[in-house]
């Protein structure tokens, strides 16, 4: 028997990092049943629903419930606590023997919800992480973060382009040079073209019916790229959650929607549609150009005479769709060290993760 019957754990999680996860942990242990409430306001960055789920995944025996609140924090205001608590309520409208916490309001909340105030180690002595801390720097709080958080973080870089212009060498170059910065970087992991591997199979089954058949020979089909693009994205997904605070992509789905162009002609809803749900986890893209590459026929290859209509479509569905570009021209060092410069400007700009509402404690 546990020491309590219902246990409760509220806060923004914004994001969760592992003291919050220690806090729920703790109060899993001393509960026979335990709900977790996550409080999101409306000008953060960070979806309500996002930060339910990664509790829930991080916790599969804890009730997790989300509720919205836009009422700025004032300790010391009974109105604002009274607010605070009718959102409480409407969220978790049954009785509660306890509260766990780690913030100084710890025994006020408890006092309103009639329950047992229990702090958890509120000194972060443990866990000397804070959502402020992570918000400020992820990458700096990498090692307290969870897959699905990180995966969520990443800065993901996207290398793409005609046949033969050199996206892999790049997207492998970019990983082993971040990699070696240590720490953290050296982790950082590179997605490869699933769109090759399944081009791979699609032409070993042509030869299993015929032996020596050629590339040439291969015939796709609309829904192909669909599974490409799908098989990317997971590939990503993977990739990014247990790698380093940047990725590099060699293609995405978006680049499936030209590749889907330049062999059935037109658009693809589907892939289409793929493409723009990728797009909120991705920032940059890194286009390499045809010019000064020379073509290297590998045996999956037969478009030479396409490349630069390839790298205008690039240039101009990137551009009209507002992408964030830096073209790779030049040798490979040269488009080695634009690309770094252009990582590394994205990387020092930030997560941009908009504050919390304001805490008005302090006025009084």
């Amino acid at each position: 028997m546990r020491q309590y019957g219902h246990g409760l754990v509220l806060g923004k999680f914004y994001p969760p990092h592992a003291g919050h996860h220690h806090l729920v942990d703790t109060a899993a242990g001393h509960c026979d049943r335990l709900t977790v409430l996550v409080c999101a306001a409306s000008v953060e960055s960070i979806p309500l629903a996002d930060r339910v789920d990664w509790m829930r995944r991080a916790h599969p025996g804890v009730r997790v419930v989300g509720a919205v609140d836009d009422i700025p924090m004032d300790t010391g205001d009974p109105a604002v606590w009274d607010a605070h608590m009718a959102v409480f309520h409407a969220a978790v409208p049954e009785p509660v023997d306890a509260v766990f916490t780690s913030e100084a309001y710890g025994e006020e909340l408890g006092r309103r919800f009639g329950a047992r105030a229990v702090s958890v180690d509120p000194e972060r002595n443990l866990f000397p992480v804070s959502g402020t801390a992570v918000r400020r720097d992820p990458a700096a709080c990498w090692g307290f973060l969870r897959p699905p958080v990180r995966a969520a973080l990443t800065r993901r870089v996207v290398v793409l382009g005609a046949e033969s212009t050199g996206t892999t060498t790049m997207a492998r170059a970019l990983a082993t040079h971040y990699r070696r910065r240590g720490g953290v970087w050296s982790a950082t992991r590179w997605v490869p073209e699933y769109g090759r591997e399944f081009s791979e199979r699609k032409l070993a089954r042509l030869r299993e019916a015929r032996p020596g058949a050629p590339w040439g020979e291969v015939a796709f089909e609309p829904d192909d790229f669909a599974e490409i693009a799908r098989r990317q994205c997971e590939q990503e997904e993977t990739a990014a959650a247990h790698g380093s605070p940047v990725l590099f992509c060699d293609t995405d789905a978006f680049a499936t929607t030209i590749w889907h162009e330049r062999y059935l002609g037109g658009a693809h809803e589907e892939v289409a549609r793929i493409a723009a749900r990728a797009r909120g986890r991705q920032q940059l893209w890194l286009l390499t150009d045809h010019e000064g590459v020379p073509f290297e026929d590998d045996g999956l290859r037969d478009g030479e005479e396409l490349r630069p209509w390839m790298t205008g479509r690039f240039a101009a569905e990137l551009a009209r769709t507002g992408r964030r570009t830096v073209r790779l021209t030049g040798s490979h060092e040269a488009r080695l060290a634009t690309a770094v410069a252009a990582v590394d400007e994205l990387l020092g700009a930030g997560w941009g993760l908009a504050d919390p509402l304001p805490d008005l404690t302090e006025r009084h």
